[in-house]
């Protein structure tokens, strides 16, 4: 069955069309992203009025494009800028105005349910390890305890850091709890998913262009996490432009998703974290074929 999603995220809206199989394949048909930054400015609790717009247009061409190649069902679902924000109902309501589609908007325990589910269909034998799931407003963990999948989400993504200028700290803070748990349940190997993870995989890889097959599966070790933290810290929007692998939309926020990286891989204790291309637009496709 052919289905699409549409990820409204706090950064940026993605599309996949694919094949969903019956035991549960996700075979991705059309791939895209844009940059919208729909949670520019959020510390003020509203979604401003350009960053709407300029999402309400990528929707309506994303789901023109989806029924345009094939899919059966399109599945739009918001994350954590729209969940927070003071005005998401008028929100809901303009995109269902213009798409003809209804805006799920996800709890943080649906979405890291989702992106785990996503992790599972494209990356083998994770089933016992930790998904972590740095968006830009919010960061999900899913783990395992006593055979039951737990999920937390915390507010720490890298868009919200990045404006609300938050260090080391402040972070170890919002996600300590989170780690301590993790840690007490234990777990065999760290899943990273999200745009911050695959673009800081992608600066690794010093990959000049996108490559989803470069990246997935790519191991990221601590210390190039660490480097990367303490360089692109130190560097300023227009010097960062010029470093391989970097999308020049993520410039001016991945230094706090490096940051937000290295706290959780320093507070689990973990060496390295595998990345992922599968993530939660995986997850929506398979609940859309189920929905159907």
């Amino acid at each position: 069955m052919r289905v699409a999603a549409v990820d409204v995220g706090s950064n940026s809206i993605r599309l996949l069309v694919a094949v969903v199989t019956g035991k549960g394949g996700v075979l991705p048909v059309l791939r895209d992203l844009k940059t919208t930054r729909l949670g520019k400015g959020f510390t003020g609790g509203r979604l401003l009025d350009e960053p709407v717009e300029k999402t309400l247009a990528v929707i309506t061409d994303f789901t023109r494009r989806a029924e345009r190649a094939g899919a059966e069902t399109v599945v739009l679902a918001a994350t954590s800028a729209v969940r927070d924000a003071a005005n998401r109902a008028d929100f809901v309501r303009r995109v269902e105005a213009v798409s003809g589609k209804k805006l799920l908007v996800l709890s943080g325990a649906e979405e890291a349910r989702l992106g785990y589910l996503g992790v599972i269909s494209g990356l083998g034998g994770v089933a016992e390890g930790v998904v972590v799931d740095i968006g830009g407003g919010s960061t999900e963990f899913i783990w395992h305890r006593a055979g039951e999948v737990q999920c937390r989400s915390v507010n720490a993504g890298a868009v919200r850091m990045t404006e609300g200028g938050y260090g080391r700290g402040e972070i170890r803070s919002l996600i300590q709890e989170t780690l301590l748990s993790v840690r007490r349940d234990g777990y065999k190997e760290v899943v990273g998913v999200g745009g911050a993870v695959t673009t800081l995989a992608a600066m690794a890889r010093q990959l000049r262009r996108y490559d989803p097959d470069q990246v997935h599966g790519y191991r990221l070790d601590r210390d190039t996490i660490d480097r990367m933290d303490t360089t692109l810290h130190a560097m300023s929007p227009t010097e960062r432009l010029r470093l391989p692998g970097l999308q020049p939309e993520r410039a001016d926020i991945i230094p706090a998703g490096a940051r937000i990286l290295s706290r959780v891989l320093h507070g689990l204790q973990a060496g390295s974290v595998v990345v992922s291309e599968a993530d939660i637009l995986y997850g929506l496709a398979l609940e859309a074929r189920r929905m159907s």
